[in-house]
């Protein structure tokens, strides 16, 4: 029988699988880490969540995909925008939501939600991994701390420091230059996590601040970010208990969607996909349609 649906977000650094019973109920979800844009990343996430769920691939009813290699997955029936399904898995978490702030790997997102539920407006850092994961794994290298040591040591920082350039590699200079001039690690490091603040503030400017504030995304379980941001906005953020899923739980729930309610639809897709796809540079028609890679095999 099949009686469950998948959604995958296929990151760029990680891929999430999330797993609903046809009531909607989540039963198992998995997070994997295997680099950049991974095939095995992806198997890793769905095996897992599956032996979770204590099933098999042929009892998923309809799979759903998203994120940056969401048409890649062979397997899925259909695919969305990441900032459709953060936005459907953010207020699935919290309906009162009105603002949802994602902070990934590769980009970071703030996207605006209406009553209704439904994206009415987003934005997205253009063209720079400025303020993401990525942005952290940098500096944290420059200033030889484990990426999970950075949140910790950063709410110790004793001065307060600039970084100007949201850069990563001009920023990791300016990072050496202030250690070199005997800066500690705390302040340095805080100095890191205000300028992704920084950062996340301008996004939210274009779009207009609204609360609630959902904050998704791996970024959310770093604690300085999530306080530095928190300051900068001057309002405290929603936190999922796995900010990490919300993705892959919205594109769960648009499979729900269309199993339960068929030739449902979501009107602002093409919209958010064209401007996500001009925001990362990549309008030409090449990038619009990349040639699917058969990362999984079909569902038996």
């Amino acid at each position: 029988m099949k009686n469950y649906v998948m959604g995958v977000d296929f990151g760029s650094t990680t891929t999430k699988t999330v797993i609903l019973d046809l009531k909607g109920k989540m039963v198992a979800a998995c997070v994997a880490s295997k680099g950049s844009i991974s095939a095995e990343g992806v198997q890793v996430s769905m095996d897992g969540a599956l032996a979770e769920a204590g099933i098999s691939r042929k009892e998923i009813l309809r799979a759903v995909s998203t994120g940056y290699g969401r048409r890649m997955i062979d397997i899925a029936d259909q695919s969305y925008t990441e900032i459709t399904c953060h936005a459907r898995g953010a207020v699935a978490l919290f309906p009162q939501a009105r603002l949802v702030i994602d902070i990934g790997g590769q980009d970071s997102k703030v996207i605006a939600v209406g009553g209704d539920g439904l994206v009415s407006q987003f934005a997205m850092n253009d063209r720079c991994a400025a303020g993401t994961g990525k942005f952290l794994e940098a500096l944290a290298r420059a200033v030889q701390v484990p990426l999970e040591e950075m949140g910790p040591m950063a709410l110790a920082a004793t001065e307060k420091l600039t970084i100007s350039n949201m850069c990563a590699t001009f920023a990791e200079t300016e990072v050496i230059s202030l250690l070199a001039e005997g800066q500690s690690k705390p302040s340095v490091l805080g100095a890191v996590h205000a300028a992704i603040a920084s950062r996340t503030v301008g996004l939210v400017a274009r779009v207009g601040m609204r609360e609630p504030a959902v904050m998704t995304g791996g970024v959310a379980k770093n604690k300085a970010a999530v306080q530095f941001i928190e300051q900068a906005l001057g309002a405290k953020l929603l936190l999922p208990p796995d900010p990490q899923i919300a993705g892959a739980l919205g594109a769960a729930l648009f499979a729900l969607d269309e199993v339960t309610t068929p030739g449902a639809g979501v009107d602002e897709e093409d919209q958010a996909d064209d401007t996500m796809l001009i925001a990362r540079g990549c309008a030409t028609k090449p990038c619009q349609k990349p040639k699917e890679v058969p990362l999984v095999g079909p569902m038996r």
